[in-house]
């Protein structure tokens, strides 16, 4: 169960590199959220840590962040991403070269051949290269925001696997949830300013019919 998961979540990852419409990555990587919550259950059982975990994931990870970029969206107006440094063909390639990458160098990690039957250090490497590519090949700052939450959520899966060994792990990576959702609302913030001279609502009151 947990490495279907993971292959899922490669597979968005792919989706997200060679698509061009910001909705729909959105929403992809909602999904990839919502996985991520089912992760700790498939992996550590229903326990009470896991079901936090995954309440937590599917919360920010699914729900709160995604909800913030869709509505980012609707206040700058904007669809798709135009003209990005890489083109979409070529960042795809790219995602395929650093995701057999990731599978070949997790062979050499000590933690990768404690757990052969799994797929969580190659999915969690080829996920935060994913991200990193993502952010350093697109424009549109929303975009960058998808490619910072994708490499948070390689770290998660990372965290998912020690996190029987390091509890708080996982939860200090709330920390940089939180930091995507104030990233966002900086966006918004900065966009509104550029059209307006000032955020103050106190002007409102100057209003004449």
């Amino acid at each position: 169960m947990a490495n279907l998961l993971l292959l899922a979540v490669i597979l968005i990852n792919f989706y997200t590199l060679g698509s061009a419409r910001l909705v729909a990555c959105i929403r992809v990587v909602a999904l990839q959220g919502a996985l991520l919550a089912l992760l700790p259950l498939a992996t550590h059982g229903f326990s009470g840590h896991a079901l936090l975990l995954g309440a937590g994931a599917l919360l920010f990870k699914g729900l709160f962040i995604p909800w913030l970029l869709l509505r980012a969206i609707r206040e700058i107006r904007i669809r798709r991403e135009v003209e990005p440094y890489i083109g979409f063909v070529s960042t795809l390639t790219l995602g395929a070269l650093v995701t057999a990458g990731a599978f070949l160098f997790a062979d050499f990690l000590p933690l990768a051949a404690e757990h052969r039957e799994g797929l969580f250090v190659q999915t969690s490497l080829a996920t935060m290269f994913s991200g990193f590519l993502l952010l350093i090949t697109r424009r549109k700052a929303i975009t960058q925001v998808l490619g910072y939450l994708m490499l948070e959520n390689g770290i998660f899966i990372f965290a998912v696997l020690l996190s029987a060994a390091m509890p708080m792990m996982v939860e200090a990576g709330v920390l940089l949830d939180l930091l995507v959702g104030v990233f966002v609302m900086g966006i918004v913030m900065n966009q509104i300013s550029r059209e307006f001279s000032t955020l103050n609502t106190e002007r409102l009151t100057a209003l004449k019919e």
